[in-house]
């Protein structure tokens, strides 16, 4: 499933790997699943890093594991969990209820977006 060419970062416990692919969120989250990971959610600075150390290998913006809740404004990782680390972009998140998907762009820092972009798919394992 994740052609792995050199697109791998170790950060502790945790492997994050590209296959490369820009797919809508649903897409990349399914493909991060089918390849026994998840979509990539950086929990401290050392994983933000090791995760735009791949966005800057494809010079590309890359979905996150992270959604919009039912609260507007308010996100938390796909898996359920709240968000212990955050780096958003200057004024962002901004989308309130629009914009319910999370992209890192290529700074490392993040951004709300709307899910049905095709972005990079970085998945964690």
């Amino acid at each position: 499933v994740l052609a792995l060419n050199g697109k791998i970062e170790v950060v502790g416990e945790k492997i994050f790997a590209s296959n490369g692919k820009q797919v809508d969120f649903a897409s990349a989250e399914a493909s991060c699943e089918e390849a026994g990971g998840t979509l990539a959610t950086p929990t401290n600075e050392e994983e933000n890093k090791a995760i735009l150390d791949i966005v800057k290998q494809y010079n590309r913006y890359a979905y996150l594991g992270i959604k919009e809740g039912e609260i507007s404004g308010q996100f938390k990782s796909i898996n359920g969990r709240p968000l212990n680390y955050t780096k958003w972009h200057q004024n962002e998140p901004n989308g309130k209820g629009t914009e319910n998907c999370v992209e890192m762009y290529t700074d490392g820092s993040w951004n709300d977006k709307a899910c049905n972009l095709h972005r990079l798919t970085i998945c964690e394992f």
